[in-house]
């Protein structure tokens, strides 16, 4: 099986820490003044979607998980799980709120999202990286509020809150990066 070690460590690596799966999301190489270089990093754990901090040493090796990926549909929460469907098989497939953690509110009837399975087993979801969805709730404009740079907040219909410029009203369609949970554009 393959391993990284210390050099290897780059955002979006994947490494197995204590037999769960993670993903890179921060790192920073240290070379201190007295001592060994080490890598100090962020890592988001694929199963429950929290971040822990992790320092590797010069010598340390991880193994990479064999995590694969399968499209399906989200077809609804049925009050303990969120159902999904395979798109090619039609199985349906039901994830706990948890799996589903940072990815449910960006849940829409119909959407297609990654499963992702570990060891054969699904352990989490992924949305979109960008989609395009309503606005469903935002304070109106006053005069004066024109000053670029400036926010206000903005409910979308599946019921994520983001940051959005004072242009944007109650039913626009708006592009939203789902990773950064940010505004991106005004869909025409």
């Amino acid at each position: 099986m393959a391993t990284v070690g210390m050099s290897d460590i780059k955002k979006n690596v994947r490494m197995i820490v204590g037999e769960v799966p993670y993903k890179v999301v921060d790192f920073q190489h240290v070379k201190p003044g007295k001592g060994a270089a080490f890598v100090r990093m962020k890592i988001k754990s694929f199963l429950n979607g929290k971040v822990v901090d992790k320092t590797v040493h010069a010598g340390d090796k991880f193994e990479v998980p064999e995590i694969t990926y399968t499209i399906m549909q989200y077809l609804y929460d049925d009050g303990e799980m969120y159902q999904f469907m395979d798109n090619d098989t039609y199985e349906q497939l039901g994830l706990s709120y948890e799996q589903c953690d940072d990815a449910s509110k960006w849940f829409k009837d119909g959407i297609n999202v990654d499963i992702i399975f570990f060891k054969g087993k699904a352990i989490s979801v992924s949305a979109p990286e960008t989609m395009e969805l309503v606005v469903t709730d935002t304070p109106p404009n006053f005069k004066g509020d024109t000053s670029s740079g400036s926010k206000k907040p903005a409910t979308l219909e599946t019921g994520a809150v983001i940051q959005v410029p004072y242009h944007v009203l109650e039913g626009d369609l708006v592009k939203v990066n789902t990773v950064e949970c940010e505004y991106l554009e005004k869909v025409k």
